[in-house]
């Protein structure tokens, strides 16, 4: 017996506005040791990461941060400060670690820009959704992300033992800054997160 076209669109929509898990720049220019961005954290979060897509199942987004933006901005002073990032999109520097290419069945989500919260994932989770972030890096993208989304009226979990610093210190000051939000922002960590679904 098949489902009627209102009841299949009803079950979309429940897995949409559903909580959906944002896995932020898992990529070889944030986590590899010879990087200059690289974060020494990246491999103890991303085996949390794998432990919370293994639980959100579909609604998992990857997003990628992309050597894309507009040179004549303040961009073009940002890549002067980092040369070794001004490379075409297409360099394996800004591909997925190898263990990140399955998270999700959406596509990737690439942005030039540090923060990845905007039409694009909104169009997939819906306004007002409850997301929970990670990735990389806490004190850059993850931050950035996560004060648009609550601007946005997304209900935001910080999965803080899922995001990776560029230093510990760093990793801390940021979770603090997204800790002043409240309601819109919670900070969390991986146990929490599982045992509430």
């Amino acid at each position: 017996m098949t489902s009627s076209p209102v009841v299949e669109r009803a079950q979309r929509d429940e897995t949409r506005v559903g909580p959906w898990l944002v896995v932020i720049d898992p990529q070889n220019i944030f986590a590899s040791p010879d990087s200059d961005w690289g974060s020494p954290f990246f491999a103890d979060a991303f085996t949390n990461i794998r432990r919370l897509a293994d639980a959100f199942g579909e609604n998992v987004l990857v997003t990628r941060w992309m050597p894309t933006a507009d040179r004549s901005t303040a961009w073009g002073d940002y890549f002067a400060e980092w040369p070794f990032a001004d490379k075409p999109a297409s360099d394996p520097l800004y591909d997925l670690v190898p263990e990140a290419r399955g998270l999700s069945p959406h596509p990737t989500l690439d942005l030039p820009t540090f923060g990845k919260w905007g039409p694009e994932i909104e169009a997939i989770v819906g306004r007002g959704a409850h997301v929970v972030l990670t990735g990389v890096s806490t004190d850059c993208c993850v931050l950035s992300t996560a004060l648009a989304a609550a601007d946005a009226g997304a209900h935001t979990t910080i999965a803080a033992d899922a995001c990776a610093g560029s230093t510990a210190e760093n990793h801390a000051a940021a979770l603090h800054v997204m800790g002043l939000y409240p309601p819109q922002l919670t900070v969390s960590d991986t146990a929490a997160v599982l045992s509430a679904r």
